[in-house]
C-alpha cells in the first residue's frame, strides 16, 4: 500500500516506521530539520527502538514538508498531528488537525483517512458529516512515550472506529507488520473509539494520582511506601505495575486527555474526573512545601523528562515544581541533556553534568532515579521506590 503520514512525532513516525517494513510510507511535517533526518535514516526523537530501525531495517520510507507530494495517490492518510489543549477553553484545539484534513480531502478524497491524533468526543462522527465521508476513521493510539515504537510491535490491543472494509485492511497493515501474534482486535463506531482513548488515560491518571495521594500520606506519618504499596498490589485485582510514586503526572497524554474528558462531562454528573486533576495539582504542591520546608538556598533538578529514555517534559512535573520555587526567590539549576538552555524560558542555571549540579546545590530533585544520579542518592530528593517509570 502507499500510505502517508502527517506528523513527524512519537505517534507518526512509530506508525511510518512500523508500516514501511512492507508498505511505501511517505512522512509529511512543516519541520525541515525533522524531514531532513527522516530521509538521512535518524531520528528526531529519543527512542533506542526507532533508531535501530532506521539504521538498520530496510524501511521504505521517506518524508516532505509538502501536502501534495505527500497525499497525492495515496490509499491510506494517517494524520497524527498535535491537538493540544487549550488553556482558556479545557478542550482540544484541533485547527491544526482541521487544516490537515481540509487538505487530504482537496488533494485525495478517495483514500481512507485514519485519525491518530487526539480528538474530543463526537470529533470524528462531526466532520465526516461536514466532508460527507464514510472514509475517515478514527483509530487511537496507546503508547508509552520512549517505547511507542514497541508499543506497535507488539500493542496490547487494536481499536479501529469503524468495521468498514477499508477499517479492516487496516488493521491487517497493522498487524502484518508487527511482532506479537493474536493481536487483539476491537471494531466500534469513531465515537467509542475516541471514548475509549481518553477513558484509558484517565484511568491512568487516576492510577498514578491514587498511589501518589498513598504516598502523601506514608511520608507524613513516616511509613514505607514501598512496604504499603506491595502489600497492596499483591492483590491481582491491582497488580504491581503502574504503581510507582512521582512528584505528579504529566507528558503527552495524560494531563491533556483528562482535561479534554471533563470538558466532555459538561452535561453530565460526575466527580471523579474533576478528582484526577486536582489531586494532581495537590500533590505537585504538596511535594513543592515539603521542599521548601527544608529551607534550602539552591535546588538542583535531575532531569526535566517525565520518563527515563524519552526526550518529552510537556506538562512535566518538575516544570511546575520549579515554578513554584522560582515564586520564592530560590536558585534553581537544572541538568537536562536533552535541552539547550537557549529552548527554555525559565529562569534558572543550566549545568552540563551531574557533579556541577551536586557541587553548586543544597539539594537535588529527581522524579526518576538512574545510576547517574544514585551516586549522589545522600543530597536526592525523590518518590521513586522502584526505579522505573
Amino acid at each position: 500500500m502507499k500510505i502517508a503520514i502527517a506528523g513527524i512525532g512519537y505517534v507518526g513516525l512509530s506508525n511510518g516506521v512500523l508500516l514501511s517494513q512492507q508498505n511505501e510510507v511517505t512522512m509529511m511535517d512543516v519541520d525541515h530539520s525533522k524531514v531532513s533526518l527522516i530521509n538521512q535514516k535518524k531520528s528526531p526523537i529519543a527512542e533506542k527502538k526507532i533508531e535501530e530501525y532506521l539504521k538498520t531495517k530496510n524501511l521504505n520510507i521517506s518524508a516532505v514538508t509538502d501536502y501534495k507530494t505527500a497525499f497525492d495517490r495515496k490509499d491510506f492518510i494517517i494524520i497524527a498531528v498535535p491537538t493540544n489543549l487549550d488553556s482558556e477553553t479545557g478542550k482540544f484545539d484541533t485547527s491544526i488537525l482541521d487544516d490537515t484534513l481540509s487538505s487530504v480531502m482537496q488533494i485525495n478524497p478517495l483514500a481512507t483517512v485514519i485519525i491518530k491524533s487526539t480528538v474530543p468526543i463526537g470529533y470524528t462522527e462531526n466532520i465526516s458529516k461536514k466532508y460527507s465521508s464514510k472514509n475517515i476513521i478514527f483509530s487511537p493510539e496507546f503508547l508509552r512515550e520512549g517505547l511507542a515504537l514497541e508499543d506497535n510491535l507488539s500493542p496490547s490491543r487494536i481499536v479501529i472506529g469503524s468495521d468498514s472494509e477499508n477499517a479492516r485492511i487496516f488493521a491487517k497493515l497493522l498487524t502484518n507488520s508487527a511482532i506479537k501474534k493474536n493481536i487483539k482486535i476491537i471494531y466500534t463506531n469513531n465515537t467509542e473509539a475516541e471514548a475509549i482513548k481518553l477513558f484509558s488515560n484517565s484511568y491512568l491518571a487516576m492510577r498514578v494520582a491514587f498511589f501518589n495521594e498513598l504516598d502523601s500520606f506514608t511520608l507524613e506519618n513516616e511509613l514505607s511506601t514501598k512496604n504499603i504499596i506491595n502489600g497492596i498490589s499483591a492483590d491481582p485485582r491491582i497488580g504491581s505495575f503502574y504503581n510507582n510514586p512521582s512528584f505528579g503526572y504529566g507528558g503527552y497524554c495524560l494531563a491533556k486527555d483528562t482535561k479534554q474528558l471533563l470538558s466532555n462531562y459538561d452535561s453530565v454528573p460526575q466527580i471523579l474526573i474533576n478528582g484526577i486533576i486536582q489531586s494532581n495539582d495537590t500533590r505537585i504542591n504538596y511535594i513543592a512545601t515539603k521542599v521548601l520546608s527544608s529551607q534550602p538556598k539552591k535546588i538542583g533538578i535531575y532531569r526535566l523528562t517525565m520518563k527515563a529514555g524519552s526526550d518529552n517534559w510537556r506538562e512535566s512535573s518538575s516544570i511546575r515544581l520549579i515554578q513554584r520555587f522560582i515564586k520564592h526567590k530560590i536558585k534553581v539549576f537544572v541538568f537536562e541533556p536533552l535541552m539547550e538552555s537557549s529552548a527554555s524560558n525559565l529562569p534558572v542555571t543550566f549545568v552540563n553534568s551531574v557533579e556541577t549540579l551536586n557541587e553548586r546545590v543544597d539539594l537535588i530533585l529527581a522524579n526518576r532515579l538512574d545510576d547517574i544520579i544514585e551516586k549522589y542518592k545522600d543530597k536526592v530528593f525523590t518518590r521513586d521506590v522502584y526505579g522505573d517509570n
